[in-house]
């Protein structure tokens, strides 16, 4: 039974798994998961981690990423996500979810989910997607006061509280190294600039930002899509692919839905679909059917 309906691994020793790989000199790779079926497939192929995108949960609800979704939407995804894969889960909490305090109740919020670790950004309230123009961050001391609330909030030191933060493309890269310093005094393990342009600017990031730095390969975006081992050369230590998961299955949806709607039929699609049989191997129907018959097929003794 074990590892059947949830992960067989705690959340404290995933979060001890997340701040050890952050440490371990290996970059780790978070794709984003969309929902939990996709988190059991990033484990079984044996990336390092799953992260859940703010973005892809709006999308998901039909809501572009504008700070319009709630911690309890946020943290109910993520729990699903968690319960079912063994491996960390680093979540997106936007802004925190409002003041400092907001901040603080949202690391706890998160801890009981059974997340490893989220990111707080630097944006004004309500924020916007970091690869979109226009944005808008709070002051220093500001962000300084809300990663504060988070950290002291924390009841699990493991639990990875990652700063992130958008001041590179308004500000300058100095001013966003000046903030990442700020934020890692606060009490941040892990610092994540947004839409850095070129492989010489997280060189650049690297050289100045003395605390574990994580890369955001977004496609479609401001950055270079840095291969993951020329990402862990430079000496950052976990990269996430937010978007790449729900952007490839909405592509080949709507390729399927426009052939159905051409032609009448999905029978020239089958083979671009997942087979039911590999699906059932995902899912680990076997196990649950020897689960179900361990339970329900038995005699009863005699003298009982």
């Amino acid at each position: 039974m074990t590892g059947l309906l949830a992960a067989a691994t705690s959340a404290a020793d995933k979060r001890a798994t997340f701040k050890a790989g952050l440490n371990s000199g290996k970059i780790q790779r978070f794709p984003g998961a969309f929902n939990p079926l996709v988190a059991k497939l990033i484990q079984e192929i044996g990336f390092e981690g799953v992260y859940v995108s703010g973005a892809v949960l709006s999308a998901d609800l039909g809501l572009p990423d504008i700070g319009l979704t709630t911690l309890t939407e946020v943290s109910g995804r993520g729990q699903q996500i968690a319960r079912v894969t063994d491996l960390p889960v680093l979540i997106d909490a936007d802004t925190g979810f409002g003041e400092p305090m907001s901040a603080a109740r949202t690391v706890t919020i998160m801890e009981d989910a059974g997340i490893a670790g989220l990111h707080l950004e630097d944006q004004v309230n309500p924020k916007r997607c970091g690869h979109l123009d226009g944005k808008a961050v709070v002051p220093t001391a500001d962000m300084v006061r809300r990663l504060r609330a988070a950290v002291s909030a924390r009841r699990d030191p493991n639990f990875v509280i990652c700063a992130r933060t958008d001041a590179a493309g308004i500000e300058g890269i100095d001013a966003a190294i000046e903030r990442a310093e700020a934020y890692a005094d606060a009490g941040a393990d892990l610092i994540f600039t947004e839409a850095l342009y070129t492989e010489a600017d997280f060189e650049r990031f690297r050289a100045a930002v003395p605390i574990p730095l994580l890369a955001n390969m977004t496609e479609f975006g401001k950055s270079a899509l840095i291969p993951a081992r020329t990402l862990e050369s430079i000496g950052y230590n976990a990269v996430i692919y937010p978007v790449t998961t729900l952007r490839l299955a909405m592509f080949a949806a709507e390729i399927g839905l426009r052939e159905i709607a051409a032609t009448g039929t999905q029978s020239g699609l089958l083979d671009r679909m997942q087979h039911r049989s590999r699906l059932y191997e995902l899912l680990q129907y076997e196990r649950y059917n020897e689960f179900d018959s361990d339970i329900f097929n038995f005699t009863l003794g005699g003298n009982q």
